[in-house]
């Protein structure tokens, strides 16, 4: 590495040439990006003033900015660069650490795992840490787990469930990472010095940038699909519309960004679950302001959730009046008791009992009740109650309750019937009907049928608008 001093302003090259300025700096005005001091040159040479660049990053520098020229602009163009924060500064080891590698004289380790950043932000890492992201990874322990590597496989695993749950990184007898772990950006990784996730899922190196951190399509990676198709919901809703339209005029690029005072158009994922309000700060744990759990089977309120409903209406009050607020949760609330009362908390029983008196198996999804069961809640149930708590209607019924319904009069009641039948146990079936169906008015048109009059209206509005029978 070389350097030569023109006037006032140093000239750094990381590429073995140098810039040919002859002191005059207006005609390369137009090449370079001035910000906060500092000068960046788009391609191989660095322009500073007063750099705060270490030794031991400028060693790094001579090799990686030609063999990883790109990764070393993501960093030049970011805030780690201007504040003197680089390639030996995240990656430095320790020796003894599980990872630690030998490398050009330097012991360096390749994952920056939370407690790496946590030396400089204390708050958001603990903050992370202590959150559901952080412990991701545990789902490769549920049924989820056993469906992706018994009936899918290993490889499916590594590439699809991992990538968003994370992998337990292990660390092979020369030092390398196993590929079968790495590499890995999924929410909950366990790293090998103990540490849980990955701050680079959403802050994507190596800019590691608040205004890509604050856009909905970093979490629609892996909030999207059958199962939980946030990022879809969200686009439906007037919240998506709106981002889509106003995009720009978000200021996501701002270092201070609190809704309802820098910016009003539209919320993004993170303004709801992460950023700042003016009461209340920017908050690294995603589940701080989410009052019910829309992911079990049957949903049930999480632990402090008037604090944390106090603190997601807080959100909503940005930008929403206080009774359209109020209203807005008391139709979610209906919402979830009708799913939880009518389909989740029946089917849920109707399965323990028919599996403790011997008509199904205990084990998992040997028999065609358990996917079916499994698609109720984890697929459709789900769509449903994020539909619901988003603004998403077509998720909320078509997508969601609609297929629940169609689920559970149409495939799961008719499969606990045929059991029962083949199982000789008909007065079960009969148990089951009069307990879960007979004794709830909403579930009285599976037997009984709906009314000949609604029906007779239905045939005649159908016969108006399209001009035909419709049966």
């Amino acid at each position: 590495m070389s350097c030569e001093s023109m006037g006032t302003v140093q000239v750094t090259n990381y590429g073995g040439k140098l810039l040919e300025t002859g002191g005059n700096m207006k005609k390369w005005s137009k090449h370079l990006t001035i910000g906060l001091g500092v000068f960046v040159l788009t391609g191989l040479f660095a322009v500073s003033v007063n750099a705060k660049i270490s030794e031991e990053t400028q060693q790094c520098l001579e090799c990686h900015n030609d063999a990883m020229a790109g990764i070393v602009e993501q960093w030049q163009s970011g805030s780690h660069w201007q504040t003197g924060v680089g390639c030996y500064e995240c990656h430095k080891a320790d020796k003894g650490d599980a990872d630690a590698m030998e490398h050009n004289g330097f012991l360096v380790a390749t994952i920056v795992s939370p407690k790496d950043c946590g030396k400089c932000h204390p708050n958001e890492a603990s903050q992370q840490e202590a959150s559901h992201h952080a412990k991701a990874g545990d789902i490769l322990n549920t049924k989820d787990g056993l469906l992706g590597q018994t009936v899918g496989g290993e490889p499916a695993v590594a590439v699809g469930c991992r990538q968003c749950h994370g992998s337990l990184v292990k660390v092979m007898d020369d030092g390398r990472l196993d590929p079968a772990t790495w590499p890995n950006t999924g929410i909950g990784r366990v790293n090998p010095d103990g540490s849980k996730g990955t701050c680079s899922a959403c802050h994507v190196r190596h800019r590691f940038n608040k205004e890509q951190a604050r856009q909905p399509e970093v979490c629609g990676k892996c909030h999207l699909g059958p199962d939980h198709p946030q990022k879809e919901v969200y686009e439906e809703s007037k919240h998506g519309i709106m981002y889509a339209a106003y995009k720009d005029n978000l200021h996501m690029d701002k270092p201070k960004w609190v809704a309802g005072e820098d910016y009003y158009d539209a919320p993004t994922c993170a303004t709801c679950h992460i950023s700042a309000t003016p009461t209340q700060a920017v908050t690294h744990d995603v589940g701080d302001r989410l009052s019910w759990n829309l992911r079990a089977p049957v949903s049930t309120r999480t632990q402090d959730w008037e604090k944390k409903l106090s603190s997601m209406q807080d959100v909503c009050n940005s930008c929403h009046s206080g009774n359209f607020v109020e209203g807005f949760y008391d139709q979610l609330d209906s919402f979830v008791d009708l799913y939880n009362s009518k389909f989740a908390v029946p089917a849920k029983e109707i399965l323990a009992l028919c599996i403790k008196e011997g008509v199904f198996t205990k084990a998992g999804f040997d028999e065609k009740i358990d996917w079916i069961y499994w698609e109720l809640w984890h697929h459709e149930g789900r769509r449903a109650r994020h539909g619901a708590a988003m603004s998403g209607p077509d998720y909320a019924w078509w997508h969601g309750i609609y297929d629940v319904a169609k689920n559970f009069y149409t495939e799961f009641m008719p499969e606990v019937k045929e059991a029962c039948e083949k199982a000789g146990k008909h007065e079960l079936y009969d148990q089951i009907v009069k307990q879960f169906i007979d004794s709830d008015p909403r579930h009285e048109w599976f037997t009984k049928g709906f009314d000949p009059k609604k029906v007779d209206a239905m045939k005649a509005y159908y016969k108006e608008r399209y001009n035909q029978q419709v049966q």
